[in-house]
């Protein structure tokens, strides 16, 4: 048997908080498998890295002999989770939802080990709740209860609307912990609230509380908000190699560490060796290829991940793509011309459309040959002529 603090050092890794940690040393002291709860609501068909970290976790707790349950949110995306949003979001289509669900279910087992997860969909339980059900699981909590969650409490004291049915979701995540009878709950920082919830449900129903674990949130390609696929700021697991190591090597020196710390299965000791090199005069953009090649293998195959650094070799290095360049960000789309213009790589909008129309123009190391083309949410290395260079982000 491993050494249960070998395990809870492993398990520990990453993680931002755990509720509580003593509860999760009693758990895996009674030597059985666990059941280690995800919840996700599919409301976008991409499973990208800002996922992967708590899945990471989930496949840290199967190798240690654990059952993880991925529960597919079906009937709560149809509610709307608010959680980290300063607005109601508009709940999806049922249609949507399974459409995505199945992407999911695809997507999760390139991390997963399909033997050791169970899928479930909460409609299966949710939606027998009825009425009478629902108010009595409403019952459980207060609106001043509600209102210490920080987005609520920002909302209201902003005098933004607040939705009814936004209280009650959190109660309906809880509600699947207790139906599950799940030992532990995984989530994001933005979730804590959601995932407390859930042991309060357990205590009041007599179950042993789960123990709520919650992860960072991992920043996106821009180095400003958490990686989205509605800000444009990610990297889709289903990417292509060429494509997820130049994302990889667009990211900020600054962010790859960052990214280390919540992606890499390397040693904590290997990766605090990378940041010594570095300090003591090491390209960074060196130990960044590292990165993107263990992501890349992890996805795809390390034969993917050695053709991603040669083709990104022949397209940007020979290219004389420099260590160091100037940093734009832009509110809103923005057309090339002008973006061009504001990053400093051309004088006029008439010079950018010219060095387009000659084939001057690239992005990301691919030429451009639209002039007249628009940019939305993105971060990419821009690039004129030969020696001028910007990295840009749009929001």
């Amino acid at each position: 048997m491993t050494d249960i603090n070998v395990v809870l050092a492993e398990l520990k890794r990453g993680t931002d908080q755990i509720f509580s940690e003593q509860d999760l040393i009693e758990k895996l002291k009674e030597n059985r498998p666990l059941r280690i709860k995800l919840g996700a609501d599919p409301t976008a068909p991409d499973i990208h890295l800002g996922h992967t970290v708590v899945l990471n976790k989930l496949r840290q707790f199967q190798n240690f002999g654990h059952e993880v349950i991925f529960l597919i949110g079906d009937f709560t995306a149809t509610v709307g989770d608010p959680s980290g949003k300063n607005a109601t979001r508009p709940p999806l289509s049922r249609e949507d939802v399974l459409r995505n669900a199945e992407t999911y279910k695809e997507q999760i087992f390139k991390i997963l080990d399909p033997q050791k997860t169970r899928i479930v969909f909460n409609s299966d339980w949710l939606g027998e709740l009825g009425t009478v059900g629902m108010i009595r699981l409403a019952s459980n909590y207060t609106v001043a209860r509600m209102l210490e969650r920080d987005d609520f409490k920002k909302r209201f004291s902003n005098n933004q609307s607040i939705a009814i049915h936004e209280f009650i979701y959190p109660l309906l995540q809880g509600y699947d912990s207790v139906h599950l009878k799940a030992d532990v709950e995984l989530g994001g920082t933005d979730q804590t609230f959601n995932l407390l919830i859930g042991r309060e449900l357990q205590k009041s129903d007599g179950q042993k509380p789960q123990v709520a674990m919650t992860l960072p949130l991992l920043v996106g390609l821009d180095g400003e908000k958490k990686m989205s696929k509605s800000l444009g700021n990610y990297i889709g697991v289903s990417d292509e190699p060429n494509e997820m190591f130049g994302k990889v090597m667009s990211i900020s020196d600054e962010l790859m560490w960052d990214w280390y710390d919540l992606l890499s299965f390397r040693p904590l000791a290997e990766i605090a060796q990378f940041k010594q090199d570095v300090a003591n005069g090491a390209n960074p953009r060196d130990v960044k290829v590292l990165l993107a090649k263990e992501i890349i293998a992890r996805f795809h195959s390390e034969a993917a991940a050695d053709a991603a650094e040669q083709e990104f070799i022949n397209r940007f290095q020979k290219g004389a793509l420099p260590d160091e360049m100037p940093e734009f960000t832009f509110e809103g789309e923005i057309g090339l011309a002008n973006l061009l213009k504001e990053a400093g790589l051309v004088g006029s909008t008439s010079e950018a459309i010219r060095m387009v129309q000659q084939g001057g123009v690239k992005i990301n190391g691919e030429k451009v040959d639209d002039a007249k083309l628009t940019v939305s949410t993105s971060t990419a290395v821009y690039q004129v002529g030969k020696r001028k260079f910007a990295r840009v982000t749009v929001k």
